[in-house]
C-alpha cells in the first residue's frame, strides 16, 4: 500500500510539474511572437500578428491544477507552513497527541474542500458550464484537476494520520527532522 500511495502522490506532482512547463511553453511562444513580430517590423515587414487566445485563462487555469495536485506532496516533504515551535516546545507525548489532533482537524477540512469542489465540478459538467475567453474551456476540465489534488489532499493527510496513530512521525515530521540538521534549522 505504501508503494501505491507513494506513485499517487509522485504522479500528482510530475502532473503538477507538467503544468508549470505548460505555463512557461504558452508564454514563451506568446514572448517569442511578440518580438518575432518586432524584429520583422523593424526590417521592414509586416507583423504576422501570432496570439495564444485565453493565454491568461489557460495559464490560470494550468496554475490552479499545479497549486493542488502538489498539495499532497508538499505535505509529506514539510513544504505547508506549519507552526512547529509549538510541538517542539510541547513534551513528546503531548506533541505527538497535538498532531494527530491538528492531523484529523486538517483531514476534515480538505474533505469539506474536496466535497465542495467536487459538487461545483459536477454541476459545472452537468450544466455544460464554459469560461467566458476567446477559447470556450468546460470548467469542468480545471475544476476537476483542483478537485482530484484535494482529494489527493485528503488521502496523504489520513495517511500521515495512520502513521501517527502507529506511534511513528509522519512523513512531514521526518522531513523537517531530516532538513533541520542538513540546513542547520528553519
Amino acid at each position: 500500500m505504501r508503494a501505491v500511495l507513494d506513485r499517487i502522490y509522485s504522479a500528482a506532482l510530475a502532473v503538477s510539474a507538467l503544468a508549470l512547463v505548460l505555463i512557461a511553453v504558452l508564454v514563451f511562444l506568446q514572448i517569442g511572437g511578440r518580438v518575432f513580430d518586432r524584429v520583422v517590423t523593424w526590417a521592414g515587414g509586416s507583423a504576422v500578428g501570432f496570439s495564444i487566445p485565453s493565454l491568461a485563462e489557460i495559464g490560470g487555469f494550468l496554475f490552479a491544477a499545479a497549486a493542488f495536485l502538489a498539495l499532497p506532496a508538499t505535505l509529506r516533504a514539510a513544504g505547508h507552513v506549519r507552526v512547529a515551535m509549538l510541538r517542539k516546545a510541547l513534551p513528546a507525548p503531548l506533541a505527538h497527541g497535538v498532531t494527530i489532533l491538528v492531523l484529523f482537524a486538517a483531514f476534515g477540512l480538505a474533505c469539506f474542500a474536496a466535497w465542495h469542489a467536487w459538487l461545483q465540478t459536477l454541476d459545472s459538467w452537468q450544466f455544460n458550464s464554459q469560461s467566458f475567453g476567446m477559447i470556450a474551456i468546460p470548467l469542468w476540465i480545471p475544476q476537476g484537476a483542483m478537485t482530484l489534488g484535494l482529494a489527493i489532499f485528503a488521502v496523504a493527510i489520513l495517511d500521515e494520520i495512520a502513521a501517527a496513530l502507529r506511534g511513528t512521525d509522519p512523513a512531514f515530521i521526518r522531513a523537517e527532522a531530516e532538513r533541520s540538521i542538513e540546513d542547520g534549522g528553519h
